[in-house]
């Protein structure tokens, strides 16, 4: 089965490449971007302005492979790329939570983002704590790691 997907615009940012750039959208505090949408969805923006935080779905457009096991920039032991958040996935999409900073006809100013420039938007979805902050027990090998998100950047081992 074939899935076709078309960007509904576009997100700019300050990381032209991968290298040292945040690894997570919470390592990527006041960190500045623009999501530029296409001026035919501008209409869906209505009442996005009453949300403090945004997903945003994207497609990894400089991923070219995947990698069933990967090593992630949080630990030196290979996962399953399914256990993981590595961008080389069969599926190259991506999504971030990022804060909403204000919004101007088409440009949509965002807080918080961790992504490459110019990497293509597939969906914007309003962030809802009662739906998408569900307390968890268990993170997997996350739990030795997760400390070390702010630290960690993004390397060429992406490519």
């Amino acid at each position: 089965m074939n899935i076709h997907f078309k960007a509904i615009g576009k997100i700019l940012t300050p990381f032209n490449t991968l290298e040292g750039m945040p690894i997570q959208s919470a390592a990527a505090k006041n960190v500045e971007g623009t999501i530029e949408l296409n001026p035919l969805y501008v209409e869906g923006m209505k009442d996005l302005d009453g949300f403090s935080h945004l997903i945003l779905i994207y497609y990894f457009h400089k991923i070219h492979e995947y990698s069933l096991q990967v090593v992630p920039f949080l630990d030196d032991q290979p996962h399953g790329i399914f256990a993981t958040r590595f961008p080389k996935r069969p599926n190259p999409i991506g999504f971030s939570v990022v804060r909403l900073k204000s919004i101007e006809g088409n440009h949509i100013h965002v807080l918080d983002v961790d992504v490459l420039n110019e990497t293509p938007l597939l969906d914007i979805k309003p962030y809802v704590p009662m739906f998408d902050a569900i307390e968890t027990s268990k993170i997997g090998w996350f739990e030795k790691r997760i400390e070390n998100v702010d630290k960690v950047k993004a390397d060429k081992s992406i490519y």
